[in-house]
């Protein structure tokens, strides 16, 4: 099925980069995200809280705020994914660019900071880097620092929120995909959405599109406990600034002071879940409507599952994707995963 490789003890301005908002893309695929966006986020956000149980999507997690809290608590010594992921690609680098292929359409999901696609450049060589990411100003600061580093590679920068679908410009080539989605994102989607979101990147790819993911293994409870609920509380602090985002795109009364932060291993579901609890008995307005919150009652913020290697392979062989390859630290506690579409596999099989 695949190789086992455990390791062993812009400038904005600059012709090569185009930007984009969500609308563009849905002018250029005929659909998208459309001009209402703030309409649409205002009723998900009152949908989840006034569900039962109270529930948000992560990807209001990440405002500008947001980000930079994430990109600090990933330097925190018990938040081992980020490391231990570079670790493995520093570690495999030549043999995933070996498994990638060179020229790829580099299309890197939730860029962030766009550091850990750059680290690749080297030995991926892509022709074209397409950063995607829901927060655009972030990926815009981002993309002018890299295009001046690389002045050869094409970039376009894409703000959107891929979770709902990936809908890619035109000025896209249409062949050799190279889907990148590291950091363990896709732990944030529960079991049918995983499927759906690997079946739309199948689909977007092409015929003979390939994907290199991060993801985080199945371990001790207490190492994923203390990863998500850090001692110096910057984790509490990412999960709350939630809220205030929530404010600003709701125009909710939230006091961040009446809420704290919890996060366990639920072993039974395989996954990290985070909540928000409610300090004190509290009423949360915002326009049209609010709710009542109990002492102790709780609004789901993010779920982070945890996968087994043959978990993780039913997964990506029902989305239409064949594991070829699966890079992991010594310790066994994260890996990255090469695969390609089960059409391509099909097409180099008939070939050899």
């Amino acid at each position: 099925m695949w190789a086992d490789h455990e390791r062993k003890p812009m400038s904005i301005h600059s012709p090569l980069v185009r930007q984009h908002s969500a609308d563009d893309c849905a002018n250029d695929q005929g659909g998208g995200i459309a001009a209402g966006q703030s309409d649409a986020e205002r009723a998900e956000i009152s949908r989840g809280l006034l569900g039962s149980p109270a529930q948000m999507p992560p990807k209001y997690l990440y405002d500008t705020l947001g980000s930079k809290l994430f990109e600090s608590l990933c330097l925190l010594p018990e938040y081992y994914p980020t490391r231990t992921e570079a670790a493995i690609f520093r570690a495999h680098r030549h043999d995933i660019a070996r498994a990638a292929g060179p020229g790829a359409v580099l299309v890197d999901l939730g860029a962030g900071n766009c550091a850990k696609a750059e680290s690749l450049f080297g030995v991926l060589a892509p022709r074209h880097y397409v950063a995607v990411d829901i927060s655009a100003d972030f990926l815009r600061d981002a993309l002018d620092r890299l295009q001046s580093c690389h002045p050869d590679i094409r970039m376009t920068a894409l703000g959107q929120d891929f979770s709902q679908g990936l809908h890619l410009p035109q000025e896209v080539p249409a062949d050799n995909r190279l889907f990148f989605y590291p950091g363990s994102s896709l732990g944030n989607f529960g079991p049918d959405d995983a499927h759906r979101f690997l079946s739309g990147l199948r689909q977007s790819g092409g015929r003979q599109a390939s994907l290199l993911l991060g993801v985080d293994l199945v371990k001790e409870p207490e190492v994923l406990n203390a990863a998500y609920d850090d001692a110096l509380g910057l984790t509490a602090a990412f999960n709350l600034n939630l809220l205030r985002n929530l404010n600003r795109l709701l125009k909710a009364d939230f006091d961040v002071r009446d809420w704290t932060h919890v996060a366990f291993f639920n072993e039974q579901k395989s996954r990290i879940e985070m909540h928000l609890q409610a300090r004190r008995a509290v009423l949360v307005r915002w326009p049209g409507s609010s709710r009542r919150f109990a002492e102790g009652e709780r609004i789901h913020t993010e779920s982070s599952y945890k996968y087994t290697r043959a978990s993780l392979a039913a997964l990506l062989e029902s989305a239409g994707w064949q594991p070829t390859d699966f890079w992991t630290d010594p310790a066994g506690w994260f890996a990255v995963v090469h695969a390609r579409t089960q059409t391509a596999v099909s097409l180099q099989k008939d070939v050899a």
